[in-house]
């Protein structure tokens, strides 16, 4: 038998598996966070009719003799390019803009994707069409992310507990250059109860002397008759630093007392220049969770009905070594391979790109150069056709030499 037709048989199988890899890259111009396929041949073995021979005194060296038995697959690739971003307004819409996978959990399958078009379940729950549940790095209390993985609840029905004012820090410059016994710098702050309610109190900074100032906490600073009442705490600034660096005091307003208060006055100066002390105290009233919203780390913020803004969650971004050798699982997913490499897990930022809020990221394939790959493997079919067609007119002439 020819060797020519089993060439071109090869030859055929080939181009249809290539056809069938464009057709799904066509049949996915559309998907949200697709990555395109490409198909690359390599020669399969040859057949040596005759080696080849080094060189001699009275004679040149000889190439060898081979014939090639068709072509085979070598790789069937994912390109994983980073396509446009398609804006669509919808807040749970997200896109990656570089390198990295967001993480959804079936159980304890994991998985990976580009598509971030994400909703919310009955119970709150941060989850991709199927279902799979968005994984992202828990906060605690003062909202920094931990290294603990977890689902995404956002409890729309999330109340707030009011905190008590306990620490009231102090930073920013008091002038040296201000005249002693003047008026003095003045800021209003808000202060919250034992019981959950709000106060609105003054805190005066009053110059007393050289290098020495007074802090007046809700009480007057200067009295009618132009001196000055008994400090809440008296700083001196004579060594060149705050002393001392922090105090106690109660804080009463009206009938209501708040019980040691701490003042932190650590980040406070004394330079030339003018006054900018700033007064920050902490605590807060109660609040209900009003809306949400996803920053470009990933940060989950919610937004209460007092004015504060809590962070609820880090979305967690993945990363591999080999992000072509990710599996296909279906459903716009990607599993971890054995030649991926393990996922190397962290925000977004850290070596990772940005996440972009109300955007979806659109599919790699591009239609003309798919087309182009199609007229392309078309043609390779119909030629191995005729090498198929022409050797079996070989064979038809062989056979007709015995009439």
């Amino acid at each position: 038998m020819l060797r020519s037709m089993y060439s071109g048989i090869s030859g055929m199988k080939n181009f249809q598996t290539k056809l069938d890899v464009i057709g799904n890259n066509i049949a996915n111009v559309n998907t949200y966070g697709f990555k395109k396929g490409r198909v690359t041949f390599k020669d399969t073995m040859n057949q040596t009719i005759s080696g080849a021979s080094a060189a001699q005194d009275n004679r040149g060296g000889k190439n060898p003799l081979q014939v090639g038995l068709g072509s085979t697959l070598a790789t069937i690739d994912t390109i994983h390019t980073q396509s446009s971003l398609q804006t669509t307004g919808r807040s749970l819409d997200l896109a990656i803009s570089g390198d990295g996978y967001f993480m959804v959990n079936q159980g304890d399958a994991q998985f990976y994707t580009r598509a971030g078009n994400f909703y919310l379940d009955d119970n709150g729950t941060l989850v991709n069409g199927d279902g799979y549940k968005v994984q992202a790095f828990t906060v605690d209390a003062n909202g920094n992310a931990t290294n603990q993985l977890g689902d995404v609840a956002v409890n729309v029905n999330a109340v707030l507990p009011p905190v008590t004012t306990s620490n009231i820090s102090i930073s920013g410059n008091l002038a040296s250059n201000s005249v002693s016994n003047g008026t003095p710098f003045t800021q209003q702050v808000q202060v919250v109860d034992n019981t959950g309610q709000a106060h609105r109190i003054d805190v005066h900074f009053a110059k007393t002397g050289d290098n020495e100032w007074g802090v007046y906490v809700n009480k007057p600073a200067q009295l009618a008759d132009g001196t000055f009442d008994t400090p809440t705490m008296t700083l001196d600034f004579s060594s060149g630093t705050v002393d001392p660096q922090s105090g106690s005091t109660d804080i009463t307003i009206g009938t209501t007392t708040i019980n040691d208060v701490n003042l932190d006055f650590s980040q406070l100066t004394q330079v030339a220049g003018s006054t900018s002390a700033l007064v920050n105290p902490n605590g807060n009233t109660e609040g209900s969770l009003e809306s949400f919203n996803i920053g470009s780390l990933g940060e989950i913020n919610g937004v209460y009905s007092n004015g504060l803004v809590r962070t609820l969650g880090m979305l967690a971004l993945a990363k591999f070594s080999n992000s072509s050798g990710l599996t296909k699982a279906g459903g716009n997913l990607f599993q971890e391979s054995i030649n991926s490499g393990v996922a190397n897990i962290n925000v977004a930022g850290e070596g990772r790109g940005s996440i972009a809020a109300g955007t979806l990221e659109m599919s790699n394939v591009d239609l003309s150069e798919e087309f182009t790959e199609m007229i392309s493997a078309q043609r390779g079919f119909q030629a191995n056709t005729r090498i198929i067609t022409t050797s079996d007119e070989i064979l038809q002439e062989l056979v007709n030499l015995k009439r």
